[in-house]
């Protein structure tokens, strides 16, 4: 991957909706250069999808909480079975340090998250779980 490959994802990930001919004035190359990189990067999995990104207005009403959880040796394979059907959970992060889990979710109200919560601990091999609620976004850069 090379610079203008990364600047094409950087325009993209701003606005995933950007044409390819407007993408290439935006980056001074031919129209077809833009095409056989997206492509090729397409291909290579570097771009998975083009997919919608919700703003504060559709997320209002929505309470995020990251969730880290202490787990049991060797018990990963349930454990992730259980929290892939919950639909509260958002994403599932494995991680290097004092937790073995890392857990985004999001609820319709603080009810729904503490049940959430509760199905979660008592999932069997979660030895413990802390719970972060998400209060407000200062800055979101995720791609």
């Amino acid at each position: 991957m090379d610079d203008l490959d990364r600047n094409i994802l950087a325009q993209l990930s701003g606005d995933a909706r950007m044409s390819v001919a407007v993408l290439a004035r935006k980056l001074k190359v031919a129209r077809s250069t833009v095409q056989a990189r997206l492509e090729r990067l397409e291909g290579s999995g570097a771009i998975a999808g083009y997919t919608l990104r919700l703003g504060e207005g559709a997320q209002r009403g929505r309470i995020r909480a990251s969730v880290m959880l202490g787990i049991e040796p060797r018990s990963l394979p349930a454990i992730l079975a259980r929290l892939k059907v919950l639909p509260q959970v958002e994403r599932i992060h494995t991680t290097s340090g004092r937790v073995d889990l890392l857990l985004q979710i999001a609820a319709g109200s603080t009810a729904e998250l503490d049940e959430t919560l509760d199905r979660i601990g008592a999932i069997d091999g979660v030895r413990s779980s802390e719970s972060l609620i998400h209060l407000s976004t200062k800055l979101d850069r995720a791609v």
